[in-house]
């Protein structure tokens, strides 16, 4: 195996993580805000795949964008993320 400088570090950019989320959500409008802002990430190619559970205020994703950068997204819907961790297996 080669030694490129930036490879490994890079791979290990783009490798998929699962994350999850406590988020408030109170109705459908509060899920569906959350929906719009994973489905825009989703388009965009930052996240592979999502589920948003308003019985449980869960929402789990799947997808190469960083933590920090869901978390931020999650919060501007303007719902309160009361706790998030990364998962150690996919969704």
């Amino acid at each position: 195996m080669s030694n490129v400088p930036g490879l490994l570090s890079s791979a290990l950019v783009m490798a998929s993580q699962s994350y999850k989320f406590d988020v408030k959500m109170t109705c459908s409008g509060c899920s569906n805000a959350v929906t719009r802002v994973l489905t825009k990430a989703q388009n965009e190619g930052g996240v592979d795949e999502f589920t948003v559970n308003l019985d449980t205020q869960e929402v789990l994703v799947k997808g190469t964008l960083p933590y920090d950068d869901v978390l931020a997204r999650i919060q501007k819907t303007g719902k309160e993320v009361r706790s998030g961790e990364t998962l150690s297996t996919g969704i």
